[in-house]
């Protein structure tokens, strides 16, 4: 069986994806392309020098976190008008409905204008006079067919309005903070055409999701009064809101666009540097070269190459292409369909998102929102991701074991007891290497002080000199053919030992953030400034060291660094838009107060639920995330929903960490990438495979749903995500029996163990599953897990609480509205100290009047009152832990349960010589 390589129009479509999803579709030619690469480079730039500790060495170019984001968003939305045409050819019937929009808003403003006018405020009718112009701007552009060889005047005009509206905090950034609250005309006009621009650069960067999401939101602003009761406010003038969403740092220039400014821009760049050097392909032929010989073997190194591309990528659907382009053909040539090769890459993509030590653009986001460092991010996001593609790749190995699939022919065999000692001698070697790197820089600091950071340097350049030395002894990687008709792997040694050299950023990436501490911005320019100096010398090096000549090597460096920087600028336009964007939902829940609404809500709809409520965080996220990428997916659904998932949970006994609930929602933001109709990491491995893209998406859910499920229980088992873990032990236990939990729910989910299962084995490893992933919940139906004690005794128990322990109340009372409250609390009790002092730390004073406790006095903003407690609101009940047995003690009959399920199998397991098993 022979598969034709992807090329030509299929290989370009998939092209196409990535370049509308992620670049811009546009690429001019001439001056006018050249003038957009150089935007493109100054942004890389400008990013680098923001970044770097330059301008407080040479006390120049200084800027404060909001003249780097106004900066950051003009070059985001200048290049969003220049690089995305307005209107696509294949998307005409679809989008002329903007333009129309466009203009009918145009209409509507130049009316508002001539009104204002005639009564006398001239100051307003030139405000909207300015919007009509804008808008009719924007409705010329979206009523034709952008070309994608050129940019049009309109674009242009666009293009520089918006960037000089983006830059108005930076140009007079010293002008808005002297006058605070008091924006003037000119303050308004830049406001107004920016939102405008803003929503308009999304709705070409992004697709009009985000943007209709945008505008419901700004019609809420503004339309609070006519609202039904459950959501009406009293509005907000147009002066109020401009200064709110756009003078200053509470909506647009907020949080989510100082973290794309900060940190993510950075991270962005050093993947696109580390793909232009080559490392892409270096990963996918490791992965090929170590797993082809096994049952399904290149779709297992999709899996790992996937994985790895994905860690240094921020795209889940440039990732696809990248790889898939290598790996969707040579799984069709080993048996998988189309669509379950397209499958195997797109959840191998998705994946790379939620892996350390460089995840999507949102997990920098939870760095702000959560209030916890990027560390400890990485450290409750290790456990799932690692988990997640171990099953992964599992289930790629059950697909192999349906369709009797066999490994490729390897180059080499070696014995096992060769394999043994060369496993041994590497794996000693990296242990001693890396103490010996530990140890020996920690001596140097000591011994070199302020010098040391010199000295190590060198060192590090000389470590990489010699691996490129090292490298140069084995021939240069090329990309194997998948048409060539057999298929021979790479022998693993020589592969590795090629480019081991690209290890190198990587290392120093994760030293500078788990060891010397580095904020996640200056790490990542640390590893960007190395990755530059890889991209420029190491094929002089290798031309030096293969003695061939150097000179042409030098200008194929630069040209590669210079597609780099351009590369991760237009990588960077679609996050940079999103977090700006999103900001006005940020923006408008401060203003309006929404979020005590959606509490209200969702708490009415999940009837106090708490699996109903993750259910419909889960759904809305599905569904925005079908539209919207993942980062303003994350942003929206985080800021509405988190704060009540958490408040929620409280009053339902359940301790749910803030970051829980950030991970829960950042997953399935990145699982919509994958989600029928609208994944658009799908329709990529669709065009590579030739196969049906919603088939290719269903697909690919199904493979995810081994993802879908994690959320969940992280969400009820904390320790999945390393919170509350007792020691060496317990961190076994917990590692085992989440991956034991997630090989089995994937055999149960695919329908096969060692034979295909029947329904009632299914069942069976279902239950498993939930078992070893919640053992608790069995363990509360036979001892429940809380206790209560008598409030009267509040004082000496909250005392006898350990350090950093929690307090658990039962309180009723009538608000202020006088409505009747009855709810469930968890207060934090802080340090050790008297019961008094506890309980002051906890927000809270009591009393005790005929033998009942009452609340006597509230810490003004402490936790009882955040909490919704009230004065004279009456104990009526403290809960504890009970004293009960292990909750891991459900995992033998678990275990018992599945000894039986193997036992069946293996029963009707083929006999050597029988038929083997249908796919």
């Amino acid at each position: 069986m022979t598969e034709e390589r992807p090329t030509g129009a299929q290989a370009q479509s998939a092209e196409d994806i990535v370049a509308a999803a992620d670049t811009g579709a546009r690429n001019p030619a001439g001056a006018t392309g050249k003038a957009l690469l150089l935007v493109a480079l100054a942004w890389s730039l400008f990013q680098l020098w923001y970044a770097s500790p330059l301008p407080f060495i040479l006390k120049f170019g200084i800027l404060n976190s909001t003249e780097a984001r106004s900066i950051h968003l003009a070059f985001a939305v200048f290049l969003s008008f220049t690089a995305f045409p307005a209107l696509m050819e294949s998307a005409r019937g679809r989008f002329h409905l903007f333009g129309w929009f466009y203009a009918v808003a145009a209409v509507a403003s130049a009316v508002y204008a001539i009104v204002e006018y005639s009564g006398g405020k001239e100051n307003m009718a030139l405000i909207f006079g300015v919007a009509t112009i804008v808008l009719l701007f924007a409705a010329s552009s979206a009523l034709r067919v952008s070309p994608v060889n050129r940019v049009p005047v309109t674009d242009w005009v666009l293009a520089l309005v918006a960037a000089f509206a983006a830059g108005y905090l930076f140009l007079f950034y010293r002008e808005l903070s002297d006058r605070p609250g008091l924006p003037t005309t000119m303050d308004l006009i830049a406001a107004v055409a920016g939102m405008i621009l803003l929503l308009e650069a999304t709705r070409r960067a992004l697709g009009p999701p985000l943007m209709i999401v945008a505008l419901v939101f700004m019609f809420y602003v503004f339309g609070g009064p006519i609202m039904p009761d459950m959501l009406a406010h009293q509005g907000a003038s147009l002066s109020k809101a401009m200064s709110h969403q756009w003078l200053y740092t509470e909506g647009v220039f907020g949080v989510a666009l100082g973290v794309s400014t900060s940190f993510v821009f950075l991270f962005v760049l050093f993947g696109a540097l580390l793909d232009k050097a080559g490392a892409g392909n270096y990963f996918i032929q490791v992965a090929f070269s170590l797993l082809g010989h096994l049952r399904g073997g290149p779709a297992k190194a999709a899996v790992v190459a996937s994985g790895l591309s994905g860690i240094v990528s921020g795209s889940s659907i440039a990732n696809v292409v990248t790889t898939g382009t290598f790996t969707i053909p040579l799984m069709k040539r080993v048996g998988f369909s189309a669509e379950k090769a397209g499958a195997v890459e797109v959840a191998a993509s998705t994946n790379g998102q939620l892996t350390p030590p460089i995840m999507g653009a949102a997990a920098f986001l939870m760095v702000e929102y959560v209030g916890i460092s990027y560390i400890e991010v990485m450290q409750h996001a290790i456990l799932p991701a690692i988990i997640s593609y171990i099953a992964l790749l599992y289930i790629v190995h059950l697909e192999a074991m349906k369709a009797n699939m066999q490994g490729l022919e390897k180059p080499v065999m070696k014995t096992r007891t060769q394999a043994l000692i060369s496993f041994g001698i590497t794996v000693s070697s990296i242990i001693l290497l890396s103490a010996a790197v530990y140890y020996g820089l920690g001596w140097m600091k000591v011994a070199f002080g302020a010098a040391a950071t010199w000295i190590i340097g060198v060192l590090v350049f000389a470590v990489y000199v010699g691996l490129i030395w090292f490298a140069a002894r084995y021939p240069e990687l090329e990309m194997d053919d998948p048409e060539a008709p057999i298929v021979t792997l790479p022998e693993a040694g020589p592969t590795a030992k090629s480019g081991l050299h690209f290890i190198l950023p990587v290392v120093v990436l994760v030293w500078c953030l788990m060891v010397e501490r580095l904020s996640p911005g200056l790490s990542a320019f640390y590893a960007t400034v190395f990755m530059i100096l890889i991209v420029v010398t190491q094929r002089p090096l290798f031309a030096m060291f293969r003695k061939r000549s150097v000179a042409p090597a030098w200008g194929v460096g630069l040209n590669d660094l210079f597609d780099g920087l351009v590369t991760g600028a237009r990588n960077m336009i679609g996050i940079g838009v999103a977090t700006a964007a999103a900001g006005i939902i940020v923006g408008t829940v401060t203003l309006t107060g929404i979020g005590l609404v959606m509490t209200e809500f969702v708490e009415f709809i999940s009837a106090g639920n708490i699996m109903l409520m993750l259910g419909f965080v889960a759904i809305i996220s599905l569904i925005l995330g079908m539209g919207l990428p993942t980062t303003a997916n994350y942003i929206v659904v985080s800021t509405l929903m988190a704060p009540v998932v958490v408040a929620l949970g409280a009053e339902s006994g359940l301790i749910v960490p803030l970051i829980a609930v950030h991970m829960f929602v950042f997953y399935f933001g990145i699982l919509a990438d994958d989600t029928p109709p609208v994944g658009l990491a799908a329709f990529a491995a669709a065009a590579i495979a030739r196969s049906d893209p919603i088939k290719t998406g269903i697909q690919g859910f199904t493979y995810d749903i081994r993802t879908a499920i994690l959320p969940f229980m992280f969400i009820f088992n904390t320790k999945l995500l390393l919170i509350g873990i007792d020691g060496v032990v317990d961190l076994v236990v917990t590692v085992a029996s989440a991956l034991a939990a997630m090989l089995i729910f994937a055999a149960a989910t695919q329908g096969f163990f060692i034979v295909r299962t029947r329904i009632y084995e299914t069942l069976a490893l279902l239950l498993i599953t939930f078992t070893l992933f919640r053992p608790g919940f069995f363990m509360d139906q036979i001892y429940p897990p809380l206790e209560t004690v008598d409030p009267a005794g509040i004082l000496q128990m909250v005392e006898a609480q350990d350090e950093g322990g929690q307090l658990r109340l039962k309180v009723e009372g009538i608000d202020l509205e006088d409505n009747a409250v009855s709810k469930s609390v968890i207060l934090p009790l802080g340090p050790a100290g008297s019961g008094a002092e506890r309980l002051d730390f906890a927000g809270l004073e009591v009393r005790a009047e005929d033998g009942k406790v009452f609340i006597d006095n509230l810490v003004f903003g402490g936790p009882a009152e955040k909490a919704g407690i009230d004065f004279d609101f009456e104990i009526t009940e403290i809960l504890v832990a009970a004293d009960r047995p292990p909750k891991e003690l459900m995992f033998i009959p678990a275990l018992l349960l599945l000894g039986i399920v193997i036992m069946l199998q293996r029963a009707r397991r083929p006999k050597e010589g029988d038929a083997p098993v249908a796919a």
